[in-house]
């Protein structure tokens, strides 16, 4: 017993259940970075050619920036539930059961389309093409997938971790293989400098609609902040995980678009404009059979892992909002011999299960519009993350440079970039005729209104919560960061009340 009461947190998760190296793959793993990539390459070309890979450069910019606001607030509150802990501590409870509430619901309206491509591929790959083209089939191998994920993320962080592992090796080691081989023989085009200047995009708008679709693909990484509570370090090294994943991200990106650009050309990339499957279509030319079939390989991994790491920040967040009275009590039980949010686990399992098996039969566009409508919900709480950093750190700012650029002057920088492409998308994606389903709804297409209307539902559901009688959690005051933490004296110890400094 005093052994099984060590290995657990302060809160009953599993105390260093993995290493900064595990959290740095979940980190990049969350993001499915080849499945990302295939889905949206061929649309950033389209929109601005050869600075493709200046697009996703620049939108690494807002996603380091905010990265630098999870490591600093993860060092003085590493709680689980981030985003949702931290903005309730610098900007009070309304906004931050909002924040809580829309990192949620981007995992239960991603899981199901993640898991599909890994059915959709699985097929392709062994020839299925009944199966492939089968809705009934996709939805059932989909359910099957998200079943098998959410148990594997019940049975405990460390066997996650060590899936992960395997995976995320195998998936970014053939797309660094493709792009490799790509650029030694060459293509149509050579690459140049100019590639990599945003100020060479013809179109503004081409140039914004770019951003959005970059912030898709890097989106994820934070989730080894999530597992903060499970980590060797927690104060450091989940930030630092979280930081450095995007850094991998950007020179995996950066590099295999532009090789996929030199060896294919712009019109061949253009064919694949609504098709994922432009590796598949490419490995076979870049690196021969049987060697194409990992590039395949590499994106049904790819979509794999990602279903499982997506499951966990959304399920980490339920119970740190549950644990703090913002959510119902069962979403704070943890599993007595997992020692992991398994009630939390199991029902954004569930509720994804339904949102997709219900939904993707009915209208497969109009789970591509969902996915359309992240957009807002991450750069919503991507930016609010960056404004309560600066917040949270306000009195201590102007006490260093390294304080005022990297904790106040970055974040704020990168929230105020997503804020600008949150309203863009707005009018980007108001259009009809620019979403999948080209349905309306009150004159908006179907992403505009799922986007902004799932944040609208989760500010109605916060007030019902707090007129239910929730005290413990509404009536908690905002918080300013301890200044000994700040200054490195002490790790861990949250915040002090605000008018106590």
């Amino acid at each position: 017993m005093e052994a099984a009461a060590a290995e657990r947190s302060e809160h009953g998760l599993k105390k260093d259940a993995i290493g900064f190296l595990d959290g740095l793959i979940i980190g990049i793993a969350s993001t499915a970075p080849a499945y990302s990539l295939a889905a949206v390459l061929a649309i950033v070309v389209v929109g601005v050619g050869v600075q493709a890979p200046a697009v996703l450069l620049t939108s690494f910019v807002p996603m380091f920036l905010i990265a630098s606001a999870f490591y600093y607030m993860n060092r003085a509150d590493p709680d689980c539930g981030t985003t949702f802990s931290w903005i309730t501590r610098a900007m009070g409870p309304s906004w931050g059961w909002v924040g809580g509430w829309a990192v949620t619901t981007t995992g239960i309206l991603v899981i199901g389309s993640l898991a599909q491509v890994a059915a959709f591929y699985t097929f392709d790959l062994f020839a299925l093409d009944s199966l492939r083209d089968s809705t009934i089939a996709n939805v059932i191998f989909t359910l099957l997938i998200i079943a098998v994920m959410t148990t594997i993320c019940v049975l405990g962080t460390e066997l996650s971790a060590h899936v992960q592992r395997v995976m995320i090796l195998f998936q970014v080691g053939a797309l660094l293989l493709f792009a490799v081989v790509a650029l030694v023989k060459g293509g149509p085009l050579s690459f140049e400098l100019s590639w990599l200047s945003p100020f060479s995009v013809d179109s503004s708008s081409a140039l914004v609609i770019g951003l959005l679709t970059g912030v898709f693909i890097y989106w994820g990484w934070e989730s080894a902040v999530n597992l903060n509570e499970e980590t060797e370090g927690s104060a450091t090294a989940p930030g630092l995980a979280a930081v450095l994943s995007t850094v991998i991200l950007l020179v995996t990106y950066v590099l295999t678009t532009i090789a996929v650009v030199s060896f294919a050309g712009l019109d061949r990339i253009g064919e694949f404009e609504d098709d994922a499957g432009i590796f598949g279509a490419l490995a076979s030319d870049v690196l021969g059979s049987p060697l194409d079939k990992l590039v395949v390989l590499a994106v049904i991994l790819s979509a794999l892992s990602s279903t499982q790491t997506t499951i966990l920040p959304a399920s980490r967040t339920t119970l740190s909002m549950a644990r703090q009275g913002a959510f119902p009590e069962a979403f704070g039980r943890v599993h007595p011999r997992f020692l992991t949010p398994h009630v939390s686990t199991i029902v954004i399992g569930v509720v994804a299960s339904i949102w997709f098996g219900v939904l993707f039969p009915l209208s497969e566009n109009f789970v591509y519009d969902s996915l359309t409508s992240l957009a807002f919900m991450i750069a919503f709480y991507y930016a609010l993350t960056g404004f309560a950093c600066a917040i949270f750190y306000r009195r201590e700012l102007t006490k260093s440079v390294k304080n005022f650029l990297f904790i106040g002057v970055g974040p704020v920088i990168g929230g105020v970039i997503l804020a600008y492409l949150f309203f863009k998308a707005i009018d980007e994606y108001r259009d009809p005729a620019a979403s999948y389903s080209g349905s309306e709804i009150f004159g908006l297409a179907v992403p505009v209104v799922l986007g902004i209307g799932l944040l609208v539902l989760g500010v109605v559901l916060s007030i019902v919560w707090r007129l239910t009688g929730h005290d413990r959690y509404f009536g908690r005051r905002r918080e300013i960061v301890d200044p000994d933490v700040a200054a490195g004296r002490k790790v861990g110890v949250a915040a002090v009340p605000e008018e106590a400094v």
